[in-house]
């Protein structure tokens, strides 16, 4: 059974359609990859779901009722969480306060009592920095719970946000280009990283530029050009896909062979893409 459905979205900006009538589907331990060439809408249609943005049409369904355009910290609550092609951790924050501020949607609102310094206040802060030390093992960062977040490496940063994006025990984890800007090592980390959330159970959908970890750990791709579904399917089925081949390389390509139907130029075109 799917987590996420998403039926014929679309919005437009002034008058032109940003993305149209784009379905896919999401089950629980299932990573769902959305691939195309910049400008191909993939950021606009995860802002559309993730209730950043008001779709002009369509329906975004989650775990079974309709969340669309619910707004973000709504859908937060209901189990989706994201992370953002910028970083957008608190740098002055220590790698373990940033992943505690995570928490206050699993928490809920207990100000009063926060206030007061009542007993429960206490125990329910010592539970939230004990889970969020679970949280930085998890994503290998439990050495640097204690150092400022801006002392950390890029592909580190980049994990850290997954970890505070876990924080509020998402059923659903969107990642926006979550390898973009990491060198081989920290791409690498982020690879298992994405694996062994999935493989806990976590519906996730992904935006990634980097082909070889698409290609590497997608149960199903979803491509995107000019804001329209142009391919869908495993990650050899769309690597071979000539519409895919066409949008990425700019030359046609033949389901029997490679760019303008030459038949061994199939293989190096899908390499291209991973």
């Amino acid at each position: 059974m799917s987590l996420l459905v998403v039926t014929g979205l679309g919005i437009d900006f002034g008058g032109l359609k940003a993305v149209d009538a784009v379905d896919l589907r999401v089950g629980p331990g299932e990573i769902v990859s959305i691939i195309g060439p910049n400008g191909a809408g993939k950021t606009t249609l995860f802002n559309m779901i993730s209730g950043l943005y008001l779709p002009a049409r369509g329906r975004v369904e989650l775990a079974g009722a309709d969340v669309t355009a619910m707004a973000p910290h709504r859908l937060a609550a209901r189990g989706l969480s994201r992370t953002f092609q910028n970083l957008q951790v608190f740098s002055q924050m220590t790698v373990l306060e940033n992943v505690m501020a995570g928490r206050h949607l699993a928490e809920g609102n207990h100000t009063l009592a926060d206030l007061l310094g009542l007993p429960a206040s206490r125990r329910r802060s010592r539970e939230t920095e004990a889970a969020a030390r679970r949280l930085l093992a998890r994503v290998g960062l439990e050495r640097a719970a204690g150092n400022a977040a801006s002392a950390l490496s890029y592909g580190a940063l980049k994990r850290l946000e997954i970890a505070r994006a876990l924080a509020a025990g998402p059923r659903l984890l969107l990642l926006d280009e979550p390898a973009a800007g990491c060198n081989a090592v920290e791409t690498g980390e982020i690879d298992r990283l994405i694996a062994r959330i999935a493989g806990e159970g976590v519906a996730i959908l992904l935006v990634e530029h980097d082909m070889k970890l698409v290609m590497k750990i997608s149960n199903h791709i979803v491509v995107l050009d000019h804001g329209e579904k142009i391919a869908e399917g495993t990650p050899d089925e769309v690597a071979r896909n000539p519409k895919v081949i066409e949008a990425y390389l700019g030359v046609q390509g033949s389901p029997n062979g490679g760019p303008n139907g030459d038949p061994n130029g199939g293989g190096e075109a899908a390499d291209a893409l991973g």
